[in-house]
């Protein structure tokens, strides 16, 4: 599902024009990239949390020379689920497959 078939979903759901609910949805994902950059966590209760990891420095190889190279230490965000959405989705899964 993209964003535009999301907006599209909640619209309907909510009865809401459909640029209104784009327009909250690009607000929302907007406020939680500026959470992360900060180095916040994000929770969503039942859903799970955004949260941003550190990868440690390390030693690579440039695939062209096969030369040892030092790769630094990044951030990246990442997304845990929560333990009720996990439960979600095995359960939704369990009944597909029956």
């Amino acid at each position: 599902m993209n964003k535009k078939q999301l907006s599209t979903k909640v619209a309907s759901r909510v009865k809401l024009k459909k640029n209104q609910v784009e327009e909250v949805l690009d607000v929302l994902l907007d406020h939680i990239q500026e959470a992360l950059a900060r180095g916040d966590k994000v929770r969503l209760v039942g859903f799970g949390n955004f949260v941003v990891r550190t990868r440690a420095p390390r030693m690579g190889r440039n695939p062209q020379t096969g030369d040892r190279i030092s790769i630094p230490s990044t951030k990246t965000p990442a997304f845990v689920p929560g333990i009720h959405l996990k439960d979600y989705v095995k359960e939704k899964h369990e009944q597909s497959n029956k």
